[in-house]
């Protein structure tokens, strides 16, 4: 069997497509293939201009530009990885051709095939970047090509790079359309710069408050150090990328702008001192009481719906700060960024007749003028990208299917709360069983590719070492909320949540291995001795996984073709011969020992056995006789989870509730029975008493 696993890796890595990387990519070449143009024809100028891009040229002619997703907008991909694509835009605002040359896609590293990939990314040639597209990575996504079948959340990754990626460039290069009648911002340049250098030039505009000065304004008798500080504002525009991605970071700036529309604004307020500026009232009310934007005559609140905490600026030279805010401001709020406005802090305090005090201090800003783009050069939708993230949209797509496995997880949450009514019933719990564990392997795995992997621990464990992002999570909201499922099963039930119910590879096995027993199959019952020895086997393959993974993720993935859940679940066994015969050989080794895979060489079930002791009920309930007089659970569990000395194993437990089920069997329980028998004989010596009393 070690022998499988290492030809199963081996062919893994053998059969991973190689794409060309992007620092091997020759831009003549590649321009000339994406504009479909003669090689001898083409000219391609430096990568320049903010965001960069290369004139592409056909005998002196500017035909279009090429550009780069990564170096442009720093798309990754599900993994957490970069993803890289090409792509040639022409001067009306159309993709011209488009190219991946990089990724670390799990599903994409092995399962695709490399013409499949290459099809669908060379497929949004002749998409208007003018033109607004829905529901992202689905069938119906407006001018993009089909999505790549098994890799639906991949391909809405790639679709949402080639659209932002394409639609900045060409907002920049003023290819979207008419300029209006008024200066904007200049959502694209990003020019690094200092805190120093920021506050010198008034990019950041700052107010100190002294205690003195506040008490004055608020009535109060001066402090003994009326010198001291009481609040020290701190406040900046952060939309252009200049000061959102210098002070906020560059993964953060993103996720901000994946949140917001491509109009919408965000102000980021940082402060000092005894005073606060957020308060507390704002997380039961929803708006925050404290501070408030003004502009001319509009008053615009600002709302807690669209604030999110920092805890510290990236800027160099940023000085540590008590706390920090950024805040959407929405375009229909008529806010206008390139004129002045102003932030009011409102400070209050009880008087002694019972009611209230309050005094206003404003920080006043005014945006440079570097900062803005003079309406003949301006356009429309610069900065454009999709007014609503990625995730969200993927989620609204998904709503039908979001909606039935919440109520799948429901029927099951209340089966594991409820489990002593079913088991007590044991032809009510075979059909209820097997039931789930049908739609299981059709719907959660076939139909709705929910099969979780090891890949997601490897990928979740990345994001953690590299900068952890929740969007990359959410870009598939099934495999979000079963995770979610799970990790707060792991503290009640252990592994068998998951593994004994949500895992459709595991439901596959356990069908297939019912119908064996139904068609009197043998089965092999593995001495406890050697059973005990082989359970360290898929310990041993997760941790060489994750090993492996903080030295290559792409490796790490291809190493986690030893599971067969992409071949036989994801992919529907439609692959190359070596991974069919693979998962098909661990399914007729199922035949014979149940769940064989789940017992001895599934990393993903090592991985959830180690939290698995974290769990914080023993809802299994056993006898004082298990493991001394009786060992018919022990021999009757499908996974042997059970020691012959009658303690229940959580690590390998997959809380099926057979043994549940003989613990209620009155006709099979030795105790029941023996209890049983004993009520019998009571019974019968007290009627053999009565009789005779009535006899006399």
């Amino acid at each position: 069997m070690i022998g499988i696993l290492i030809l199963a890796i081996t062919l893994s890595i053998g059969l991973a497509p190689k794409g060309a990387s992007a620092a091997e990519a020759d831009p003549r070449a590649l321009a000339a293939e994406l504009f479909s143009l003669p090689v001898v024809a083409v000219e391609v100028g430096e990568f320049a201009g903010a965001p960069p891009a290369a004139e592409v040229r056909e005998n002196g002619r500017i035909v279009g530009y090429l550009i780069s997703s990564w170096d442009t907008i720093k798309s990754v991909g599900f993994s957490g990885k970069a993803i890289d694509v090409w792509l040639g835009i022409s001067l009306d605002a159309r993709v011209a051709g488009a190219r991946l040359m990089a990724h670390q896609e799990p599903i994409l590293v092995i399962g695709v095939a490399p013409e499949d990939l290459e099809r669908y990314v060379a497929g949004f040639a002749g998409l208007d970047l003018r033109k607004g597209t829905t529901d992202l990575g689905t069938e119906d996504s407006a001018g993009g090509p089909d999505i790549v079948s098994g890799a639906s959340v991949t391909s809405a990754v790639i679709e949402d790079a080639i659209l932002r990626t394409g639609r900045v460039v060409a907002a920049a290069r003023g290819l979207l359309g008419p300029t209006p009648d008024r200066p904007s911002l200049d959502r694209a340049t990003f020019e690094p710069a200092t805190w120093p250098a920021l506050l010198a030039e008034g990019a950041i505009a700052v107010r100190r408050i002294d205690r003195g000065e506040a008490a004055r304004a608020l009535e109060e008798v001066l402090p003994e150090r009326p010198e001291s500080l009481f609040a020290e504002v701190f406040l900046t525009l952060a939309t252009p990328p200049s000061l959102g991605q210098t002070l906020l970071g560059r993964r953060l700036y993103e996720s901000l702008l994946g949140e917001i529309g491509p109009t919408d604004n965000l102000i980021l307020v940082a402060a000092n001192g005894l005073y606060s500026f957020k308060g507390t009232a704002y997380r039961k009310t929803g708006l925050f009481e404290r501070i408030e934007i003004r502009q001319g005559e509009k008053t615009i609140k600002l709302r807690a719906a669209g604030y999110r905490n920092v805890e510290r600026l990236a800027a160099e030279g940023a000085p540590e700060m008590r706390e920090i805010g950024v805040f959407v401001v929405p375009e229909a709020s008529g806010f206008d960024p390139t004129q002045e406005w102003e932030l009011t802090l409102l400070a209050t305090r009880d008087t002694q007749s019972g009611g209230r005090h309050a005094a206003m201090f404003s920080v006043r800003y005014t945006i440079p003028a570097r900062f803005i783009v003079a309406a003949a050069e301006s356009s429309p939708t610069a900065g454009v990208g999709s007014g609503q993230a990625l995730w969200l949209g993927i989620w609204l797509a998904r709503k039908w299917e979001i909606g039935l496995l919440c109520l799948m997880l429901a029927v099951l949450a209340a089966i594991l709360v409820f489990q002593d009514g079913l088991a007590r019933n044991y032809r009510l719990y075979r059909r209820v069983r097997l039931g789930f564990l049908a739609v299981t392997f059709v719907w959660l795995g076939w139909i709705a590719e929910a099969q979780l992997s090891v890949v997601n621990v490897l990928t979740f464990a990345q994001a953690l070492l590299t900068g952890f992002q929740w969007d990359l999570f959410l870009l598939d909201p099934l495999i979000f909320i079963l995770w979610c499922f799970v990790a707060i099963g792991l503290l009640f039930w252990g592994r068998g949540v998951f593994c004994g119910w949500l895992c459709p590879f595991g439901a596959l096995q356990e069908l297939l291995n019912t119908a064996a027993q139904w068609l009197r199959v043998p089965q092999i019952q593995v001495p406890f001795a050697l059973h005990e020895r082989l359970w360290p086997i898929k310990y041993i393959i997760f941790l060489g996984l994750f090993a492996v993974s903080l030295h290559s993720v792409t490796l790490a993935f291809q190493g986690a073709e030893v599971e067969p859940f992409k071949t036989a679940i994801t992919l529907r066994f439609l692959r190359h011969w070596p991974f069919v015969a693979y998962a098909v050989a661990l399914l007729i080794a199922g035949l014979f020992i149940q769940r064989f895979f789940c017992r001895y060489l599934c990393p993903l079930g090592a991985a959830l056995a180690i939290p698995a002791r974290l769990r914080m009920f023993e809802w299994l309930k056993r006898k004082v006789q298990c493991g001394r007089e009786c060992r018919i659970c022990a021999v009757r569990c499908p996974v042997q989870a059970i020691h012959p000395l009658g303690q229940i194993n959580p690590n390998e437990c997959i809380h099926c509730l057979n043994c549940q089920t003989l613990y209620y069997d009155a006709e099979t329980c030795p105790p029941l029975i023996a209890r049983a028998q004993r009520h019998a004989r009571a019974r019968a010596k007290t009627e053999a008493a009565v009789g005779a009393g009535g006899a006399s």
